[in-house]
């Protein structure tokens, strides 16, 4: 399973200022109230898209009374929030395939966001479904091996039995691939099983592995791009194809 630039998604987690991760809980928050009211449930058992972000809560230590109270709030006929997932999809520098995904209450304000990173670093918006072709959306969970010495064979097995599809070992760190509707029941059973997960959401991931910039220019570009957009309250998630360097 190639392609996916988790070293660098993981290097950010781990060093996540308290800003950073009030930030990500935020947007885990948000994106908690739209599962439930589109899925009609707060009980995770009958709302899978539910079951996959409070796995993905779980996995950012988002504590299990922000998880509830955010349940509660979505469920109350008080709530007035009213957001809507759109997606942008585009091309960064040196045509570097970018997908975001969005979770917002003003389509404008925000698609006059996200067309302003793409130009402003070389970049371009393109319309939906320039890029997403070029992906696969996969369940992916990620174990931290940093000081654990895990066996790569016993977590394999492990992960396999708990229903995966694939496991990819890679130094302090392994994945575990699963499909889209099963990210949350394995997160569940690995946990249970004593392993330390970094992250557990469905991601996008390129189909035909990741593509290396040699200018400096555009390697300058490209983070700054990337960082705009994961620095936006309105973006939940930001997927491509760069090799990025750690």
């Amino acid at each position: 399973m190639s392609g996916h630039s988790k070293w660098h998604n993981i290097q950010k987690t781990k060093g996540a200022a308290d800003a950073k991760r009030a930030q990500a809980f935020t947007k885990i928050a948000r994106e908690m109230i739209v599962a439930v009211k589109e899925g009609g449930s707060g009980d995770p058992r009958s709302n899978s898209r539910l079951a996959a972000v409070i796995a993905k809560a779980k996995a950012a230590n988002m504590p299990n009374d922000n998880i509830k109270r955010t349940i509660d709030k979505a469920l109350g006929s008080g709530s007035t929030e009213n957001y809507e997932k759109i997606v942008y999809e585009g091309y960064g520098p040196s045509g570097v395939a970018v997908i975001v995904e969005t979770m917002t209450d003003n389509r404008n304000r925000t698609a006059g966001e996200m067309r302003h990173y793409f130009d402003k670093y070389g970049g371009n918006m393109g319309p939906a479904n320039c890029v997403s072709w070029s992906f696969d959306k996969k369940g992916v969970i990620v174990i931290d091996n940093e000081d654990e010495d895990l066996d790569e064979d016993t977590v394999m097995m492990d992960a396999l039995e708990a229903g995966a599809q694939d496991f990819e070992a890679d130094g302090d760190v392994m994945t575990v691939y699963t499909g889209v509707d099963d990210v949350a029941s394995v997160a569940d059973k690995l946990t249970e099983a004593g392993y330390h997960l970094l992250s557990a959401q469905v991601e996008m991931l390129p189909q035909n592995g990741t593509v290396k910039l040699t200018n400096e220019d555009d390697i300058k570009n490209m983070q700054k791009m990337l960082d705009m957009f994961e620095d936006n309250d309105d973006v939940q998630n930001v997927w491509h194809n760069w090799e990025d360097a750690e």
